[in-house]
């Protein structure tokens, strides 16, 4: 066992991968005869004693294929980049991806976030494995597009769900649960995070468009800072100040800036603000007070979006339908 990092380093940087060579260097054996009973090339007749001491050779040796000469050799990577804008990745989000993963790898495939900055100077990822398909929730450049082109991407599927892992729609069942409680003044908060500007844009429209339907003045927008409860404090009582009793956080994080800065100020929660959140995340039912809070139904949207992957790369005829994510609100003490 290393005892330092240093001998740690050592020891990785002196592990050189085992090839086919080396097997059939151990054996005695010729590359070509290794190399097809560890590709399993068809048509060849090697005797089954010779392909049986291959492969314990190989397991002996700690031989693993080299997954680029794999997809050469086959014409796929069997890989699915999802390329994503750089958003902070929330539980939400990582709920969304594992469920994307699994589909995907029942059919084979393994999916790859991505997340493309803009000005990054590192060689795109899909240059270095060489994706079948690219899901494209981010944006791609004319250069981008050319490098993708001729790094031998099959499919790039621009997929038309920014509004629905933005969850836009969540702000409706938001809305109308504080009307349903009574609520008539209500309050959008966004987040200081520069990084959620566009989905916070498109929570804060849909909310200010339910609250229309339902015959509510808009929503007072703003937006509530991470750092320095004076900030926030100053936002929630001039909320209360102009009438507003409930208010609809882009997130659980953002709601629970919103309780915090209220409880500060001496304004109670229930009541008299409501405060509701997004995402139902993990530390929602134990913040005091819990939270309520919106949660995005992600399983058909996951399929949804494993399908049109699996469209592109040629694996399904039909073009899958697009699936309507659903909500739920969860009710707790902060409403």
């Amino acid at each position: 066992m290393p005892r330092t990092l240093q001998e740690a380093g050592q020891m990785a940087t002196s592990t050189k991968r085992v090839t086919a060579a080396d097997v059939a260097r151990s054996l005695g054996l010729s590359r070509a005869t290794v190399g097809f009973v560890l590709n399993n090339t068809p048509g060849q007749s090697i005797p089954e004693t010779t392909r049986k001491r291959v492969l314990a050779e190989a397991k002996r040796l700690g031989y693993r294929p080299n997954p680029a000469a794999q997809a050469l050799r086959r014409g796929s990577s069997r890989l699915v980049m999802l390329l994503l804008p750089d958003w902070p990745v929330e539980t939400s989000m990582g709920e969304f991806f594992e469920e994307v993963s699994y589909h995907l790898d029942r059919a084979g495939y393994t999916l790859v976030p991505y997340p493309r900055r803009r000005g990054d100077r590192a060689r795109p990822l899909w240059e270095v494995l060489h994706p079948d398909v690219i899901l494209g929730l981010g944006e791609l450049d004319e250069d981008d597009l050319r490098s993708v082109r001729e790094s031998g991407v099959r499919s790039i599927v621009t997929a038309p769900l920014a509004a629905s892992v933005a969850a836009a729609a969540g702000a409706v069942e938001q809305v109308g649960h504080l009307h349903a409680r009574g609520h008539r003044r209500v309050a959008y908060a966004l987040p200081e995070d520069p990084r959620l500007a566009e989905l916070a844009a498109a929570r804060s429209a849909c909310a200010q468009q339910a609250a229309q339907d339902l015959g509510l003045d808009p929503p007072a927008v703003r937006t509530v800072a991470r750092e320095g409860t004076d900030a926030a404090e100053h936002v929630v009582r001039r909320w209360r100040d102009d009438g507003i009793t409930g208010v609809v956080a882009y997130n659980d994080y953002t709601a629970a800036l919103v309780v915090r800065a209220a409880l500060r100020a001496g304004i109670g929660v229930p009541a008299p603000l409501a405060v509701i959140g997004h995402d139902d995340s993990p530390f929602a039912p134990v913040f005091v007070p819990a939270l309520t809070s919106v949660r995005m139904q992600i399983g058909g949207l996951a399929r949804y979006v494993a399908e049109l992957a699996l469209h592109g790369a040629g694996q399904l005829t039909t073009e899958p339908r697009p699936v309507a994510p659903e909500f739920t609100v969860t009710i707790r003490e902060s409403t």
